[in-house]
């Protein structure tokens, strides 16, 4: 298989926000960098504003006065999105039923007038790139749901674009096929090199493709970080919950000590703060004996997930507690256990309002 390496163009998203003509507003100014070949993630729940931000860098929607979008530092705002040179795939993915695998991934090179030699010659690399050999002959409604994604991705990439735009295109998938396609996304996108822009609502997702995940709240940008910086760093709480698995205590602090029910926490602070609110992830908990830690908690309940086991424990912070365990541990509603927790895999979260 041959390799391409097309670096597509380095963005900057320049102070770009959307209030609509009723006064709602989509999205509060937002400046972001994306080098090139980057894949940057746009996670968030429905409404947080992460399609409203690609449309703006697509040329489907003009931002606020004072935004700009910026190309390898060529501002870009005031042209439509057929100047951009951008590639975009789609939840619907908006395929052509009447036309061949093949005459789809061309059809944008065709409108631009691309020789007809060169044109094949880029389909059937592209082809043999997303894995649709022996297709290339067949309609849009001869395919699956996997093969239709992949035919979409390639006539965005046929084009060569600057910048590639996803707007969730895994959604319409099946669990088990999205997250096979997920590492073949990856992969391709590794390979051809371009700067893309990626929205999601999942955090696999985002956590598997992204270089950097830029999270959204509300029609703001709570964190933009790597996945490790936005997983084990969050930067409020929001960013705590909505990824990944938390757990989340509200405590007293003293002298460098969450101060629980079940006992007393070492944590790495330097504050001053009287009162903290903490997070902690389940696989960073260990169980060990009770008398063997300053901090206890009685087994409410034991869920075996498979690949771990999912144990909550109560009366050891001032809610209950999820601790992910190996499978194969051996432990009893009712036994009261010991936590053992590293003082820095601890988070204190800052106050609201910072």
């Amino acid at each position: 298989m041959s390799t391409m390496i097309e670096q597509g163009a380095s963005l900057r998203i320049d102070n770009c926000g959307k209030t609509y003509a009723d006064g709602t507003r989509a999205l509060a100014p937002a400046t972001l960098d994306i080098a090139r070949s980057e894949t940057m993630v746009l996670l968030g729940p429905s409404g947080c504003g992460k399609t409203t931000l690609l449309r703006i860098i697509a040329g489907l929607e003009v931002p606020d006065q004072g935004g700009r979008i910026l190309f390898d530092g060529k501002d870009l705002t005031k042209l439509p999105i057929e100047r951009r040179n951008v590639g975009m795939v789609f939840q619907s993915y908006a395929l052509f039923p009447n036309m061949s695998v093949a005459d789809n991934i061309g059809y944008g090179l065709k409108i631009r007038g691309t020789p007809r030699a060169e044109r094949a010659a880029r389909v059937a690399e592209l082809v043999e790139l997303t894995n649709l050999s022996g297709l290339e002959h067949r309609r849009i409604d001869q395919l699956s749901g996997g093969q239709r994604q992949r035919v979409a991705l390639a006539r965005a990439v046929a084009i060569r674009p600057n910048v590639l735009l996803l707007d969730e295109p895994l959604t319409a998938l099946d669990a088990a096929l999205r997250e096979r396609l997920r590492g073949e996304l990856n992969r391709l996108l590794r390979t051809l090199g371009i700067t893309t822009i990626y929205v999601t609502h999942d955090q696999a997702e985002a956590m598997e493709l992204g270089d950097r995940i830029v999270v959204m709240s509300k029609g703001a940008i709570a964190q933009a970080g790597t996945p490790r910086e936005i997983y084990f760093a969050p930067a409020n709480r929001f960013v705590a919950e909505f990824v990944g698995a938390a757990n989340i205590i509200e405590a007293a602090m003293d002298s460098g000590h969450l101060v629980l029910p079940g006992g007393r926490q070492p944590v790495n602070d330097t504050g001053s703060r009287a009162r903290v609110v903490a997070m902690v992830r389940p696989e960073t908990i260990g169980i060990v004996a009770a008398h063997a830690s300053g901090l206890t908690g009685i087994v409410d309940s034991v869920r075996f997930a498979g690949d771990r086991q999912r144990v909550v424990v109560r009366d050891a912070a001032d809610r209950l507690l999820a601790v992910d365990t190996p499978n194969k541990t051996r432990i009893s509603v009712g036994e009261r256990i010991g936590l053992s927790i590293a003082p820095d895999s601890i988070r204190l979260l800052p106050e609201e309002g910072q």
